[in-house]
């Protein structure tokens, strides 16, 4: 599976904008048991510089509906270690979307996760950031550099 490219969707300047793809240069340490928010600390995309690399979140200038892609790959580091994996849309600090999987006793040691999502933006306060709870047998989950990605584009107008 590869991550999607939004600088590969042909968005153009205004239409679709702003528009942002940010990834995780290295391989995040996550505690164990713990909701936490993803580093996505490089951006690819970014048309109206509207993600913080130090905040890792999304905060558009425009308002709007605002089609959001996230993509993750929470790994045990171990074989048969992952008990259960979830990944969270929050907006404005709650949460408004979840994507996880529970292996009810047949634990792999990694495994895809991927959200999509429309949400509406004021285009002025309102912010987006992903954030991923893992919970495996080894107490050492992480999430895999290349395979995590967080993008959004603008869709339409308010």
């Amino acid at each position: 599976m590869s991550i999607i490219k939004v600088a590969d969707l042909g968005i153009s300047s205004g239409v679709n904008t702003p528009a942002f793809q940010a990834e995780l240069d290295t391989e995040q340490s996550i505690t164990d048991g713990t909701t936490t928010v993803i580093a996505f600390e490089t951006k690819t995309l970014d048309t109206d510089n509207c993600y913080s690399t130090s905040t890792y979140r999304f905060t558009p200038n425009k308002a709007g509906k605002y089609f959001v892609y996230a993509q993750t790959y929470p790994d045990a580091q171990a074989n048969s270690q992952l008990d259960d994996c979830f990944l969270y849309l929050y907006k404005n600090g709650s949460e408004i979307f979840q994507s996880g999987a529970n292996f009810n006793d047949n634990n792999p040691r990694n495994h895809w996760l991927n959200l999509s999502f429309i949400v509406d933006m004021n285009g002025t306060t309102d912010y987006l950031d992903v954030r991923i709870f893992i919970d495996d047998d080894s107490g050492n989950p992480r999430l895999q550099s290349t395979k995590s990605a967080f993008s959004a584009f603008r869709i339409t107008g308010a």
